[in-house]
């Protein structure tokens, strides 16, 4: 049991590597006019935070992902590195 539940987390942590390293690439190759489609995306969330303001104190929530052809590569990767090991 604790075998499948550390592969889980093993698999997690391949996948999000994937998407920051993809993404970092794609956002590099971007300005290079033959790898321009690596940067190519589109970013969805909250573009402006939600404040809850409890007079005592003041939080704001917001989250927004960015995704591109390169991170969605990376995680391809990462997918195929993690079902070799």
């Amino acid at each position: 049991m604790a075998t499948r539940d550390k592969n889980i987390w093993v698999l997690i942590l391949f996948i999000f590597a994937g998407i920051v390293v993809g993404g970092l690439l794609g956002e590099l190759a971007s300005g290079i006019d033959f790898l321009w489609w690596l940067g190519y995306g589109e970013s969805f969330g909250l573009s402006e935070p939600v404040v809850l303001d409890l007079s005592i104190i003041s939080l704001s929530f917001g989250i927004q992902f960015k995704i591109n052809i390169a991170s969605i590569i990376g995680i391809a990767i990462a997918l195929f590195i993690y079902r070799k090991t």
